[in-house]
This record gives structure tokens, sequence and C-alpha cells, in this order.
């Protein structure tokens, strides 16, 4: 159970981190500055929520799974 807790943590930063990369991206569109990587920032928090978010959607059904 303690492993569960902490996956949910994580994901709970990681949507922290992943909002605070876009917002610094739409600041960077609004200046007239064009920096690549910042478009791009943010796509390692969202790769990592969807590693974590997957994980934690299945969680339900492979209690099922092993539960028969």
């Amino acid at each position: 159970m303690k492993w569960n807790n902490w996956l949910r943590q994580t994901h709970r930063w990681l949507s922290v981190a992943f909002t605070m990369a876009v917002i610094l991206n739409i600041v960077a569109m609004v200046q007239e500055k064009s920096i690549v990587w910042v478009g791009l920032l943010a796509l390692l928090p969202l790769g990592l929520l969807l590693l974590t978010g997957l994980y934690l959607f299945m969680l339900p059904y492979a209690a099922r799974w092993r539960g028969r």
C-alpha cells in the first residue's frame, strides 16, 4: 500500500510541474521570443503523467483480476 500512496503523490506533484511548464510556455509565447526548449519543457512531466496515470487507472482492474 505504501507504493501506491507514493505513486499517487508523485502523480499529483507531476501535475503541478506540468501546469507550471504550460504557464511558462504561455508566457514565452506572449513575449515575442521563440524559444524551442520552453515548448518542449512540458513534455517530460506530461510523459510521466501518462505513465503514472495509466498505472493508477489500471489498479482497480488489477485488483479484480487478482481477486478471481
